[in-house]
Formats: C-alpha cells, sequence, structure tokens
C-alpha cells in the first residue's frame, strides 16, 4: 500500500507549511515518507510543488501517478491532472473553477478567515487531506511547528479540525508499523556526519542546492563547538578551509558546480601540500548558471581531473540520506589518513527530498586522527614534512605543537624538507611518493550495491542519488519475469571493480542510468576496465529519473 500527493501553488503560499505538516504527521502514524521538492529560482511566480509518498512499506523514489492533488492554484490542476489517477481526488478552493469532476472546491480559505488567519488555509486543506485517507488526528496538536506561539498553533489546530470535517474519508488507514525512524533530507545528513566525525570548521559561500548544508551546522555551531564561516566567494571558502586543515582543524567546504569551478586551482594547492580536505559539491545543471534550483550528475568527470596537475583524491558519491551521513563521516577519515582531497558527490534531488530512515547509529564510528606528536621524530631529528616513506604518507606536525619544529609548506614543487626545488630527480620522488596514495586508497573501496537476481540477463549500472528508482525499477522488472540486476556506485574514483567484473560477465546487456548527456560514469568503466554499455538511459532536463521511467526504458530494449 502505498500512496502518492502533490500540494501545488506559487511561492509564498504556503506549500511547505502544509507540506511539512502531512510528513511529518504520516511519520509519526508509523508510516514509512518519501518526499521531494520542485521549485523555481524565482523568488516569487512560477510553479512550485512537493510531492508526498507514504506507505506501510519503504518507499525510494518519487513517482509519476497521483492519488490526491492539494491545488492552491488553478495551474496546479492543469498542469498536473494528467498525472491523477482517475480514482484520485482534488482539492482545492472554492474560487478555482475546473470542469473535471475530480475537482472538490471547498471554503478553505473562508474557514481559515474564521478561525482567525487567513494563513491558516494551509491547515484547512491539510485536516481534508488526513481524513480522505482515514487517519487518526489524535495528538495531531504536537504535529504543528513549534515555530507558532501558543495563540497561533490553536488557530492552525482549529483551522484543521474544521478541514478534516470537510471531506468523507475514501480509506481507513490503520497506523503503520515504522517506528525509530526519522525524516530527514540528504543535506542535513551530510551535515550531520560532518558533525559526528569530528568537524571543527567549515568555510562556504551560499549556493544552491549547497546552502542548506552552511545553513544547518550555523545553527548547530555554539552548541557543537564547531567554526561555520560564510566568506565572499568560493575562491576564499576553499582556501580557508585549506589554512585550517594545515592548523589542525577537521575542515570541510562546499558548493555546487559553477561555485566548485572556482575552488580547483586551490584543490591543486590541497593536493601539492597534501593538506587533508572534504569537498561537497552539491551538483545542479550547468553549464554557466544553468538550471540554479534542478537536478543533475554531470560534474562527475570534471571532479576526476579538477585542477592542473596530478594528485591523488577520491570522489565518493551518496546515494542517500543515510548513506550520506556514513559516507560524510568517513570522508573525514580518508581525508585525514591519506593528508589527501576526497570530494563528496550529491544533488538537488538529493539534498531536497525527505525520506523516513533508521536513526543513525553511532556506536560503531570511530573518529581518526591521523596527526603526529614527538614520537614521529627521533632525539635531534628535524621535521620534514615531505618525508619519503614507503607507503607514501609522511608525519604530519600540527604547527606550534612540537618545540623547536617548525611546520613549512609551499605551493611550489618542494624538497622533504618543504624548500623549493627544481629538481628533476626530487620532482620524480615527491610525485611518486604522493600517488602511492592512490594505491592506498584502492585498499579502502567499498564496493558498488548490488541488487537483483544473482545471474542477470540485463545489469543496469547507475551511482549517487539514482539509486532509489534503480532498486525500485529492478524490483518491478523482475516481477514481470526478467533476470535483472543493478549496481550503484557509492565509491567512484578510484573504481571499484570486483563486483563489476563479476556481474557484467554474467549479463548479455549492460545498460548505464544517469542524469546527464554524456553518460559519465560510462566513460569511467571504459576508461578504467575497457568494458563498454550497450545502451544507456540518460535524462538531462533538470528533473529526477522515477522508477517507472527506468523501468519502461529497460522493457522497451528488451523486449
Amino acid at each position: 500500500m502505498k500512496f502518492n500527493i502533490l500540494v501545488g501553488g506559487t511561492a509564498g503560499q504556503g506549500m511547505d507549511t502544509i507540506s511539512d505538516f502531512l510528513e511529518r504527521l504520516f511519520m509519526k502514524k508509523g508510516f514509512y515518507v518519501f518526499s521531494n521538492k520542485d521549485y523555481m529560482s524565482r523568488v516569487r511566480g512560477g510553479h512550485n510543488f512537493t510531492q508526498i509518498g507514504f506507505g506501510d512499506e519503504p518507499i525510494l523514489a518519487h513517482h509519476p501517478d497521483l492519488d490526491l492533488i492539494v491545488a492552491l492554484d488553478k495551474d496546479t490542476i492543469d498542469i498536473h491532472l494528467p498525472r491523477l489517477k482517475e480514482s484520485g481526488l482534488i482539492i482545492a478552493d472554492e474560487k478555482i473553477n475546473h470542469e473535471d469532476n475530480r475537482v472538490k472546491a471547498f471554503p478553505l480559505m473562508n474557514i481559515a478567515k474564521e478561525a482567525g488567519l487567513t494563513r491558516a488555509f494551509g491547515s484547512v486543506a491539510a485536516g481534508a487531506v488526513v481524513k480522505y485517507f482515514g487517519v487518526s488526528k489524535e495528538n495531531v496538536e504536537d504535529i504543528f511547528s513549534k515555530k507558532f506561539t501558543e495563540e497561533i498553533r490553536a488557530i492552525n489546530v482549529d483551522a484543521f479540525n474544521k478541514g478534516y470535517e470537510l471531506v468523507e474519508n475514501k480509506y481507513e488507514l490503520k497506523e503503520g508499523t515504522l517506528k525509530d525512524s526519522m525524516l530527514i533530507n540528504g543535506n542535513t545528513s551530510i551535515a550531520l556526519g560532518a558533525l559526528a566525525g569530528g568537524l571543527s570548521y567549515y568555510a562556504a559561500y551560499p549556493m544552491t542546492p549547497a546552502t542548506s548544508i552552511m545553513t544547518y551546522l550555523s545553527k548547530k555551531q555554539v552548541e557543537a563547538g564547531i567554526v561555520v564561516d560564510q566568506v565572499e566567494d568560493e575562491i576564499a571558502a576553499i582556501n580557508a578551509a585549506i589554512g585550517a586543515s594545515y592548523a589542525g582543524a577537521r575542515s570541510m567546504t562546499g558548493s555546487s558546480g559553477g561555485g566548485f569551478s572556482l575552488m580547483v586551482e586551490a584543490l591543486g594547492l590541497a593536493g601539492i601540500t597534501e593538506t587533508p580536505l572534504v569537498v561537497v559539491d552539491s551538483q545542479r545543471p550547468g553549464p554557466a548558471t544553468g538550471l540554479p534550483t534542478r537536478t543533475e550528475q554531470s560534474d562527475l568527470s570534471f571532479l576526476l581531473t579538477a585542477s592542473h596537475g596530478e594528485f591523488p583524491r577520491m570522489v565518493i558519491a551518496v546515494r542517500n540520506p543515510e548513506d550520506a551521513f556514513y559516507q560524510t563521516f568517513r570522508a573525514l577519515n580518508l581525508a585525514d589518513k591519506y593528508q589527501t582531497v576526497v570530494l563528496l558527490l550529491t544533488d538537488q534531488y538529493l539534498a531536497d527530498y525527505n525520506i523516513t530512515v533508521p536513526k543513525f547509529n553511532l556506536d560503531s564510528l570511530n573518529i581518526e586522527r591521523h596527526i603526529s606528536g614527538t614520537e614521529a621524530l627521533a632525539p635531534e631529528e628535524e621535521y620534514k614534512r615531505y618525508k619519503l616513506t614507503e607507503n607514501g604518507i609522511s608525519p604530519r606536525l600540527i604547527p606550534g605543537k612540537v618545540p623547536g619544529q617548525i611546520v613549512l609548506v609551499d605551493s611550489d614543487e618542494h624538497s622533504e624538507d618543504s624548500h623549493i626545488t627544481e629538481s628533476s630527480e626530487v620532482r620524480n620522488q615527491q610525485m611518486e611518493k604522493r600517488m602511492k596514495k592512490l594505491n592506498l586508497l584502492k585498499e579502502e573501496l567499498l564496493e558498488p550495491e548490488y541488487f537483483g537476481v544473482e545471474t542477470p540477463e540485463v545489469l543496469l549500472l547507475g551511482w549517487g542519488s539514482t539509486y532509489g528508482s534503480l532498486k525500485e525499477a529492478v524490483d518491478m522488472l523482475n516481477k514481470d519475469g526478467l533476470k535483472v540486476g543493478a549496481l550503484s556506485f557509492g565509491d567512484i574514483y578510484p573504481l571499484p571493480e570486483k563486483l563489476l567484473t563479476k556481474y557484467s560477465k554474467e549479463a548479455k546487456l549492460l545498460i548505464n542510468v544517469e542524469q546527464n548527456f554524456t553518460g559519465q560514469l560510462a566513460k569511467l568503466i571504459a576508461q578504467e576496465t575497457g568494458l563498454m554499455m550497450n545502451k544507456s538511459i540518460l535524462k538531462y532536463d533538470g528533473r529526477q529519473l522515477n522508477p517507472v521511467e527506468i523501468y519502461n526504458s529497460v522493457k522497451s530494449e528488451v523486449l
């Protein structure tokens, strides 16, 4: 049992209030929840909507068919009516006229006025929605935003109750069984993963869709004992984060593709100085400003070689909010351990969608700080920041922490003791020392998650936020009798190859599924392994692939 609700209108009409209320209510009633946002980059005007899925089994992605539409304007009906099931319902204010008999007009605004607050219009509509599905309104007072004053909350509860009496229930849903879960989005999970991982400094400049990472951390900085620095641009952000890391702070920065473009020279600085750094790239469609509030997976190829020259790096794509938490924690450990750059890839879809996930397990997490002290030096030994070692990792001291020792770094090529050099021999030694870390990173790789039949005839390959749609599409295809499997990559570079080799040998048809035009994962796989895709499922209109789109595309290729 799964249901899909869409709340649509223009900015400022209260969609977020309605959606937030319904999401939290359904979760409190024990249902799994998944909601995604579609919003214009304009402050006012244009069509925005939130789609909420809920049910008694996990929901991993959005679906095209709708059971109920809450229309705050006529455009919502005109745009989304084709997606409404024949048995569905549209709840609208009586001032919105439409000839479709599934549109039920109610005096939502008048009821809100009678309750004493026109902005309680959304609470009236929410009451009608809850009643339609037959969900109990018990303890509904606890769901209303704690940001409201007691008086405003009372008005909204009254408005909700009056909306609850407007409609007859079509369903009689008992409470679900989901417990000990939380409702969270990808960016909040990244922020929490960073806090759990010992983050002490975050520098950024606001850029959609990465901004809410900084916003969340800034709200928690006093409580968490960290520093969040909103700087003048992305160049300043990454340089500040590098400086803080050099001084011993666990540091991160984040932006979207356009902001990351400004960071690439300093990314090389982190590479040659071997300074630990985690950088989040929350992708949106480019080039240039592109579609600033939409989603895409078009930065992968860019991140693989961003900044001139060569230095070791790790690229990790987070797949869902739960994964985002643990991967961010892991990224901070890896950056510290190998004194290198770790790039975290997410996107607008994953950044913004809300999903019910199990509460994060902190018991198994261990912060690893790989910082040396006096034990790294023999008596009378002079510290060498870039000392040649067997594994390529040099002792890392924090400036001022070891008496008598100076910590030098430089953006030029340097000798073991950090002095500028143009020696070809030393250049070779330092390049080979740095690049040894790539082999060490390969030992840390997590294989992609596989789901589907054990001997697939069709193998789908995706990465990052396509995880949920891939997983649900594979289930749908196998229920139809096809033999389908999928690999969803989280660690992308260095490329994990074990499961890729295993399942590609079984499959007759290899299909990459990506949110870009050129198939960037497929190109990487071909480059690293020589393995070529047979087909591609690509989407680049700024909207996320859903399971039905993948299902239909695979069926058209196979049948």
